[in-house]
C-alpha cells in the first residue's frame, strides 16, 4: 500500500511539474509569434516550385535548429530533397468501342513525355461506377505503382477536371494511370496523350529527437507548410493565399511540440517532426517522406491540419479522422482523463478526410496514422480563401489543442502505449 501511494504521489507531481513545464513552453506568445511568421504576406502564400516556399524551409529549419533537433540521415540539412516531375498537357485524343472522346475526358498521371496505348498493351482497367467514392478510388490507383487505364463513370463530370491537379505534378515513374471519362466499359479503346516535362526540386523539413530507450521506434508529428500561394486576380486589393489555417496552424503545432519534447528530454521513442511540402498539389511530400521508413517501425503518426478555429463542439476540442480504424484516439482521451479537453471522431465521414491529407500514405501501409483537426469543413468559409489570414485564427484555442497533443501523447512518446494497427485491406 505504502509503494502504491508513492506512485500515486510520485505521477501526480510529475504530472504537475508537466503542466507547469508546458504551460512555459507552449502559450499565447509563442503560438502567436509562429503562426504570425509562417502566415505573414512576406511568405506569400508559400508555394510549391518559387522561391517563397524556400523561405518559409528556411524559417522551419531554424526553429528546428534552435530546438536542439538532429538532421534528417546525418546530413548538414534539415530539409529532405526530392524531385518532382511537373507537366504540361500538349494534346490528349481517345476511342472507346469506335467513339471518339473529348480531349478535356482524357487526364494522364504520367512522367512520359508521349503515351500511346490500346487494349493490347497490358494496362489494367478499372471502372468507377456511379455510387463509388470518386476520390477514394482514383487515389487507391494512382497509389497503386501499376499502369491503369482508369473508366470514370460521367456522373463524376463536375469532379472530374480536378484530376488534372494530380497529372500536372508527380515523381518519376516507370508506371501510368490515364483517366477518362466514360459512360461505358469499351472493349476496344486507343488513347494518345502527349505533354510537356520539366523536372523541379522540392523538400520537406524534416528533425529528428533520438529516442532515449527505443530508438528503433519511431513517432511522427507532422503538417504541411504549403499553400495556394499569389492570384493573379486581387479581390480588393488582396492577392495572397496566406493559410492561416490551412496549414500554418499545423506547422506551427509541429514547431512547438519540438521545441516541448526536446526540453522534455524523456522520449522513449525517437520522434520525427515533419513539415510537408506539396500537400496542395497531392499530398507528394507525405508521399516521399513515408516511402523513408519501414512502417512496422513507426508506431504512431499525429498529422495535425488546420486547427486553428474551433470545432463543431466549440472549444477544448477536437476530431480525429479515422478514429474507429485503430485505437490511438482511445489512449489520447484516456490520457487527457480528468482535464476539459475531448477528442471525437471524425464528424464529416462524407468528406473522406482520412484519405485527403498526409496521413493516408502511412495509413495506407498500417500506420496507425490519423489527422488531428478542428475545422467545419462543411461551412469554413476561409478554406482555400484570401481570407485565410491570422486576424481569422483563435490562437487561445490553438495553444489549448496544441498542450492537448502533447500531454494525450506522452504514453505514446515514451513507448508505454502502442496503438493497434489500421487493416491495410480496408483502406479504401
Amino acid at each position: 500500500m505504502r509503494l502504491i501511494a508513492s506512485t500515486l504521489v510520485f505521477l501526480s507531481f510529475s504530472a504537475c511539474l508537466s503542466a507547469q513545464n508546458i504551460d512555459k513552453i507552449i502559450n499565447e506568445t509563442s503560438v502567436e509569434q509562429t503562426e504570425r511568421t509562417l502566415s505573414s504576406d512576406d511568405m506569400r502564400g508559400r508555394a510549391v516550385f518559387t522561391p517563397d516556399i524556400e523561405r518559409a524551409a528556411d524559417y522551419i529549419e531554424s526553429r528546428f535548429k534552435a530546438a536542439g533537433l538532429k538532421t534528417w540521415n546525418g546530413s548538414d540539412s534539415y530539409r529532405q530533397p526530392f524531385t518532382m516531375v511537373q507537366a504540361t498537357p500538349v494534346s490528349a485524343a481517345g476511342i472507346l468501342d469506335g467513339e471518339a472522346v473529348p480531349a478535356a475526358h482524357v487526364i494522364a498521371m504520367s512522367s512520359a513525355t508521349e503515351l500511346s496505348i490500346d487494349e493490347n498493351s497490358g494496362y489494367e482497367k478499372v471502372w468507377i461506377k456511379a455510387g463509388h467514392n470518386f476520390a477514394t478510388e482514383v487515389m487507391h490507383y494512382i497509389h497503386e505503382k501499376k499502369n491503369y487505364l482508369v473508366l470514370v463513370d460521367t456522373s463524376y463530370a463536375a469532379n472530374f477536371s480536378r484530376l488534372s491537379r494530380f497529372g500536372r505534378q508527380q515523381f518519376k515513374s516507370p508506371t501510368n494511370v490515364i483517366c477518362v471519362l466514360s459512360s461505358v466499359n469499351p472493349t476496344h479503346y486507343s488513347i494518345k496523350v502527349q505533354q510537356e516535362i520539366k523536372e523541379s526540386a522540392l523538400a520537406n523539413v524534416v528533425g529528428i529527437l533520438p529516442g532515449k530507450k527505443k530508438k528503433n521506434e519511431i513517432v511522427i508529428f507532422s503538417g504541411h507548410y504549403d499553400h495556394l500561394g499569389v492570384t493573379k486576380q486581387p479581390i480588393k486589393g488582396d492577392s495572397i493565399y496566406n493559410g492561416a489555417n490551412d496549414d500554418a496552424s499545423g506547422t506551427t503545432a509541429v514547431i512547438e511540440l519540438a521545441d516541448y519534447f526536446s526540453k522534455q528530454k524523456n522520449n522513449g521513442r525517437t520522434l520525427v517532426f515533419a513539415a510537408f511540402t506539396a500537400e496542395e498539389v497531392g499530398e507528394y511530400g507525405s508521399q516521399y517522406f513515408s516511402s523513408q521508413f519501414d512502417p512496422e517501425r513507426v508506431k504512431a503518426m499525429f498529422n495535425i491540419e488546420m486547427i486553428g478555429s474551433e470545432s463543431k463542439w466549440g472549444g477544448n476540442s477536437a476530431f480525429i479522422t479515422g478514429f474507429e480504424r485503430s485505437d490511438m484516439g482511445k489512449i489520447l482521451q484516456r490520457n487527457l482523463e480528468g482535464s476539459k479537453f475531448t477528442f471525437y471522431p471524425d464528424p464529416y465521414p462524407e468528406q473522406q478526410l482520412f484519405y485527403r491529407s498526409d496521413n493516408a500514405s502511412l495509413a495506407r501501409q498500417g500506420v496507425p496514422a490519423h489527422t488531428i483537426s478542428t475545422t467545419q469543413i462543411d461551412k469554413d468559409k476561409y478554406y482555400h480563401q484570401l481570407t485565410d489570414e491570422l486576424s481569422t485564427i483563435d490562437i487561445p484555442n490553438m495553444v489549448r489543442i496544441i498542450k492537448a497533443i502533447a500531454l494525450s501523447s506522452a504514453t505514446i512518446v515514451d513507448g508505454t502505449d502502442t496503438p493497434s494497427r489500421v487493416d491495410k485491406n480496408q483502406i479504401r
